[in-house]
């Protein structure tokens, strides 16, 4: 049975390298306050010992700023959530162990969250029309996958990328072009100026027949294609470069998703993750909900990125549900969301 006294949850996100607490009562966002740390910008990708360092350095502010926003203190938070996988090992640490002091200072509940199914679950939040079971294309920096969602933990993975993720791809394709870190926004921005037909960018296990994905071999061809150019010409080829290479980025995931519809003959489809975001990736779901007469849904973009309400969120539903956790878990940096840890 679930504990209906847990109505107010503060949730708890350190996972990569947004430090990010979030308030919710009642499955609403109070708050939801992100720092994306521009510390890794320079390096090209998430440094994780600088990001530990950062979420410990941030982290009690944010929190502070949280509850400010959602205009509670700690007297009126039911329950503590946290993000306990999967991630990086020593950002993850440092969330869990202040949410494990929060909760035995407070005399609070505490529950572990797995991160993926945080992502899931982010598209209840502006969305009370979806209902179970559908699918969802799960698109970030760490991971790329179709996922049946039969109900309220029970999920099935029916496809996942074999190397890359979709976002990781993005960072890498980025800082061959010298766009910076993370590289999803500023691809995005070249390729809106760019011919997506202009380079002819492969497009990884389409014909595999199965829901899998591959991008190294995109990432690879990016590389080819820009090492004969000089610096001008790269500059010049640059719009045209990103746009094919977001095209073909695209439609690996829209052909994917497209399969598991006409596979399993679930018809209501959600976006999640940081990719999620991405303007051409959303107008060509667009397009295919029309085509196929799809329910379609996205979380709104702040809850696509990594963030605390999205684990709050979590954190809520999993105590509606009657769950919690032992406060001596620990972090697991490469749990799947088939997986039912965290929880007692």
């Amino acid at each position: 049975m679930g504990n209906q006294n847990i109505q107010t949850v503060l949730g708890i996100e350190t996972s990569c390298d947004e430090t990010s607490v979030g308030v919710v009562r009642d499955g609403k966002v109070l708050s939801n306050i992100i720092a994306s740390q521009q510390i890794h910008s320079e390096y090209g990708g998430v440094v994780p010992e600088m990001a530990s360092r950062e979420h410990e350095r941030l982290l009690a502010n944010i929190t502070h700023r949280a509850l400010d926003t959602a205009e509670c203190n700690l007297a009126d938070i039911d329950g503590i959530a946290v993000t306990a996988g999967p991630g990086l090992m020593g950002a993850l640490l440092i969330g869990v162990n202040f949410a494990k002091g929060l909760a035995l200072r407070n005399s609070l509940p505490f529950i572990g969250i797995n991160h993926i199914e945080a992502h899931l679950l982010a598209n209840f939040i502006d969305n009370n029309t979806l209902k179970y079971p559908f699918l969802c294309l799960l698109v970030s920096g760490g991971h790329t996958q179709i996922i049946r969602v039969n109900g309220y933990d029970d999920y099935d993975i029916l496809g996942t990328t074999i190397d890359d993720a979709a976002g990781e791809a993005f960072d890498k394709v980025a800082r061959l072009l010298e766009l910076g870190y993370p590289g999803g926004p500023p691809v995005d921005k070249q390729a809106k100026d760019g011919d997506a037909e202009r380079f002819d960018f492969p497009r990884g296990l389409s014909n595999s027949g199965n829901l899998n994905f591959s991008f190294s071999g995109l990432k690879t061809a990016v590389l080819y294609a820009i090492q004969p150019m000089d610096g001008g010409t790269r500059k010049n080829q640059m719009p045209h470069i990103c746009a094919s290479f977001q095209a073909a980025v695209v439609d690996t995931l829209v052909s994917k998703i497209r399969q598991a519809v006409e596979d399993t003959g679930i018809k209501v489809v959600t976006l999640a993750g940081g990719v999620a975001a991405n303007s051409h990736l959303r107008k060509t779901m667009d397009d295919m909900q029309e085509t196929y007469r799809l329910e379609l849904y996205y979380p709104d973009l702040s809850f696509c990125i990594d963030n605390g309400a999205m684990i709050a969120y979590a954190g809520w539903e999993g105590f509606r549900h009657g769950k919690s956790s032992h406060l001596n878990i620990s972090a697991s940096p490469r749990i799947s969301i088939s997986s039912p840890i965290f929880t007692n």
